[in-house]
């Protein structure tokens, strides 16, 4: 019986499901409440970033979103001891102008709210049922604490993958939307072109091209020099073996670089990098042709294709995890499975709370045991199928 409780976990059931995701929602208020608080301290937020390039921007000095003077005068004057530089793509002061024309404190309120919305009415879209795991997801809360850009890129993940059977261009300008965040897009590209999706590919490009056309039009090309100028400050960030800032990341290639230093990372990446992409050619096949099935395949996989990726950056994660879920209320939970699901549904938020403390993220791992749940799920053989009863949400 001892064992049961494990590999069936028949006591999730429907309304406990509900009332746990109710608590974790009440928990993750009083925790979001927090990170305000924090935010508008000397300790300062990531979102001093997007509010100070939307500032200068709203000013009519868009250039001045990539000076790291103007963006240390400017942050600062909040009240904030640190400050952040701004090195999202010019497309992204679309995003960011409105709310740097806010106040600060009202602007990081606005940005979580809006941000959010857009990310729940995305995966809610995709699963209506399951919305009470959708409202209380922990991986949502990450982004929304740092008020970080993993919500948005997010809705437009979850978005494509819920919308490229049936809508296939609507699926390809979301992708093309991830110009502001582009690493998050790395495999779209094969995803589309393995499944023939030409509409969805063409889409996506005019998208990039038309946000890229706008922006030089509105913000000049001083804008474009000044983004270009910013990769220096990327390249800053990741010279050295920074543990703390390595810890923060959820990548093979991160925490292979803090134990085993720059050529170990670099063959993890890449070997993680490599197998990601095979999995974007090739789900169409593993999936007969499912759009649906190879968008939770191909979102699982994006969380192991860039050397690059933080917690925050993980609410997309819910659409593999979900469905998931979906399947195995249709067809029947796998043994241990609703248990692990449990696990990963956490992970994005557990594994970067664990990490300084353990010195280690665990995020890397979670991302593999999420994969392999999607690809070994439609009648592979791979894993025993506990049918009977399956637990609603």
């Amino acid at each position: 019986m001892a064992m049961d409780f494990l590999r069936k976990a028949d006591w999730l059931t429907r309304d406990r499901v509900r009332g746990y995701a109710l608590l974790v929602a009440l928990a993750s208020l009083a925790l979001l409440a927090n990170s305000y608080f924090k935010a508008m301290g000397p300790d300062g937020t990531d979102f001093l970033a997007f509010w100070g390039a939307g500032h200068v921007t709203s000013a009519g000095e868009p250039a001045a979103a990539y000076d790291l003077a103007t963006q240390q005068r400017v942050q600062t004057a909040t009240g904030s001891l640190g400050w952040f530089a701004f090195v999202n793509p010019p497309p992204f002061l679309f995003a960011a102008t409105p709310f740097g024309a806010l106040p600060f404190p009202l602007a990081w309120i606005a940005w979580v709210a809006v941000t959010w919305g857009l990310w729940a009415w995305a995966s809610i879209r995709a699963f209506p049922r399951l919305w009470p795991l959708v409202v209380s997801y922990p991986g949502a809360l990450v982004a929304a604490g740092h008020a970080q850009t993993g919500l948005l890129t997010g809705s437009l993940l979850v978005l494509a993958a819920h919308e490229l059977g049936k809508r296939p261009r609507l699926a390809g300008a979301a992708i093309g939307a991830l110009v502001m965040k582009p690493h998050l897009a790395l495999l779209a590209p094969f995803w589309f072109a393995a499944g023939g999706k030409w509409r969805t590919f063409v889409a996506a490009g005019m998208t990039v091209a038309a946000l890229l056309l706008a922006a030089l039009l509105v913000f000049g090309t001083a804008t474009f020099e000044g983004y270009v100028t910013s990769w220096k400050a990327s390249g800053l960030l990741m010279e050295g073996v920074n543990t703390d800032f390595l810890l923060r990341m959820t990548t093979f290639f991160s925490q292979t670089r803090i134990f085993a230093g720059d050529g170990a990372a670099y063959i993890a990446g890449s070997i993680s990098a490599l197998l990601a992409l095979l999995a974007a050619v090739t789900c169409w096949r593993r999936f007969d042709g499912d759009a649906r099935a190879t968008g939770a395949a191909v979102l699982a996989a994006t969380a192991l294709a860039s050397p690059y990726l933080f917690n925050y950056d993980l609410p997309f994660l819910i659409f593999p995890t979900l469905w998931l879920v979906e399947r195995g209320i249709t067809e029947g939970f796998r043994t241990y499975e609703k248990l692990a699901l449990v696990v990963l549904w956490f992970a994005p938020y557990a594994t970067r709370a664990a990490a300084l403390p353990m010195g280690v993220n665990l995020m890397p791992l979670a991302a593999v045991a999420l994969f392999f749940l999607v690809w070994t799920r439609p009648g592979s053989g791979l894993a025993e199928t506990e049918t009977g009863t399956a637990a609603a949400t």
